[in-house]
């Protein structure tokens, strides 16, 4: 007999969110769930693990196929506590989201919920994270759900290569806009930001940052570009950061004998 797949979920922007229970609801289909997710908002706080603070796992719901779990730690410690606690082996699947707002473009970097997908193509685990470009608490995640069923049934079916994990980000539109799924590159861009100063009730002066987002990516085949043009993007992503192809000039420059 087939053995029943296991779906782990995550996401960054804590357990009580639509996009969260959005993805829950669509990965039942495939399977045993369960959720380790974060007690609150861990949105920005990438690929942070916690070491130095203890870390609580609360188990609060259990049903047939089905088992949900709060945790004090980030999203790549859910991941964590989900694979060595939880289950105690790993899943097939490990989807994170489905994040309030966009992780495309230089996104990728600061977002804990693709921290959470990286962290399965380090154990070698395929790993997606979904993204939705509406960071409302009430966004409307119905209009793609059929894109990502695609997505999700793909990547059972086929895996994906070793050490990738998928960024899938999603236009805020309706279903008869989108035009369909392009696997593109991580575009070019970056905040320009700024530090707000601020005062609280007591008068003291705190911190705020701020910033608009500027693309600069001239290809248009850019994940911000295909998303302007109603494209749900995939772009595979890796832990290998290596500038490869510097790496001759700066042997020249730097290589002793």
């Amino acid at each position: 007999m087939k053995k029943q797949k296991t779906i782990l979920i995550t996401n960054d922007d804590g357990i009580n969110t639509r996009g969260l229970n959005k993805l829950i609801a669509i990965a039942k289909d495939y399977g045993k769930v369960v959720v380790v997710a974060p007690d609150q908002a861990r949105s920005g706080q990438s690929h942070a693990v916690s070491v130095a603070i203890p870390l609580y796992l609360t188990k609060i719901r259990t049903e047939e196929n089905f088992e949900e779990y709060i945790c004090s730690g980030t999203p790549v410690d859910a991941i964590k506590l989900g694979e060595q606690i939880v289950l105690r082996e790993n899943p097939d699947l490990i989807l994170s989201g489905i994040n309030h707002g966009s992780n495309a473009s230089v996104n990728v970097i600061y977002s804990g919920t693709m921290a959470a997908a990286r962290e399965a193509s380090i154990d070698g685990i395929p790993g997606i994270g979904f993204s939705l470009l509406d960071y409302a608490p009430d966004a409307n995640f119905d209009e793609a759900e059929k894109y990502i069923r695609h997505i999700i049934e793909e990547v059972l079916q086929n895996g994906l290569p070793p050490n990738v994990a998928l960024n899938v980000n999603i236009p805020a539109v309706a279903e008869k806009d989108l035009k369909g799924i392009k696997v593109c590159h991580q575009s070019q861009g970056r905040w320009e930001e700024m530090m707000e100063e601020r005062k609280d009730e007591k008068g003291n002066i705190f911190y705020w940052l701020t910033g608009t987002f500027k693309d600069m990516e001239e290809d248009d085949n850019g994940d911000i570009k295909r998303l302007e043009q109603n494209y749900i993007t995939i772009t595979p992503v890796q832990i290998d950061i290596t500038a490869y192809r510097h790496i001759p000039e700066l042997k020249n420059r730097f290589d002793t004998l």
